[in-house]
């Protein structure tokens, strides 16, 4: 791919492709409102703001698959069940929508990468413990494929350590009390499929290609090839990256940085990205890319989570990508690095001191 001359007349070409992904889709994916992001905007409240928890067994299919941080969950009374436990835990939480990426699948269906900023007061028992009268906040992304108004199959991220961080507590000690269940389906499947033609959500329209293409290509080459002395080729001088913890890191040597202490606890490690979808919107910017990825590989590298184990470790991620002037101007990258320190203290023989369903 000739990276410097890949985007000319891609404005133009964005704007056909959006009325092209508005005609795939029939209003059955997504009544009674105006369009998948109002869809999604508009159940998220009615869930979690309204406190409506029953009405998940309306929103998600009774056989529906939930993969998550700590595992694959199956069926819908589980959803029910977590969301009213972080509900109660932390009782003034307020999520506030940045951002929905869909894309059809087929004429019924869509698939979402659903950007959310959350925050609230630790004032009641949760999870993690007695209440300490703390405030925090933190990203998720959640992706989910909706069929004719029901969610089937959800990818969801939370960058929980921020979380923890914010409640000052030990995230040691918090890792040991947790537990994972084992992923299943998509979770565990080849990372050979062709997420252009279709990814684990299924065939995807043949839009914004360009753009797909770019972020594949910088996901292998710098990512996965160690090449990150090609980031200018991807992203401008002045680059922002939204990642785990709460931080935001700037210009092209910080995000390049920001890619090497991802990977260097894992030397050996590869992104398999598992699904993709682009949305062109002026409303947040332009053209967004949305990825799910998962990283695979052994903790022998920095001790960024204690003493190096040589223990595998399985880390679902997701980020989305904007576009300005044919490069990646922002990307926000979320991943779960809470559950990447509980593989790590378990491997190392701390076994779980309670059990914790997480979604």
């Amino acid at each position: 791919m000739d990276s410097e001359n890949h985007y000319q007349g891609s404005e133009l070409m964005n704007a056909d492709q959006t009325e092209q992904a508005k005609a795939v889709l029939n209003e059955i994916a997504y009544q009674p409102y105006a369009d998948p992001e109002e869809f999604i905007v508009e159940w998220t409240d009615r869930i979690w703001v309204e406190r409506g928890v029953g009405l998940i067994r309306e929103n998600y299919a009774p056989d529906s698959i939930v993969h998550g941080a700590y595992g694959t969950g199956i069926g819908v009374e589980p959803v029910v069940r977590s969301t009213l436990t972080k509900i109660s835990g932390f009782p003034d939480r307020v999520g506030q929508a940045e951002d929905v990426v869909w894309e059809a699948r087929g004429d019924d269906a869509f698939l979402s990468s659903h950007r959310i900023f959350s925050s609230g007061t630790d004032t009641s028992l949760s999870t993690y413990g007695p209440p300490s009268g703390r405030r925090y906040s933190a990203k998720t992304i959640a992706n989910c494929l909706y069929r004719r108004g029901v969610m089937e199959e959800e990818w969801v991220v939370r960058d929980e350590f921020a979380v923890i961080s914010d409640l000052g507590l030990d995230p040691e000690a918090v890792a040991r009390g947790l537990a994972f269940s084992e992923f299943t389906g998509s979770a565990t499947l080849s990372d050979s499929v062709d997420v252009l033609a279709g990814g684990d959500s299924g065939p995807r329209p043949d839009l914004f290609r360009g753009e797909c293409d770019f972020v594949l290509e910088m996901i292998e080459e710098v990512w996965n090839q160690r090449n990150f002395d090609r980031i200018g080729q991807y992203v401008p001088r002045d680059v922002l990256c939204h990642t785990t913890r709460n931080r935001t890191l700037s210009r092209q040597g910080n995000f390049q940085s920001s890619i090497i202490d991802m990977l260097a606890p894992f030397p050996d490690a590869r992104i398999h990205v598992r699904d993709i979808a682009a949305n062109y919107s002026e409303h947040h910017g332009g053209l967004r890319v949305a990825v799910v990825w998962w990283l695979t590989g052994t903790y022998t590298g920095v001790p960024a989570y204690g003493r190096p184990t040589g223990s595998p470790v399985q880390v679902l991620g997701s980020s989305q990508f904007l576009f300005r002037d044919g490069k990646i101007t922002t990307e926000w990258r979320i991943y779960d690095e809470l559950s990447t320190l509980t593989q790590i203290v378990h491997a190392r023989g701390d076994e779980p001191a309670v059990i914790s369903e997480r979604a």
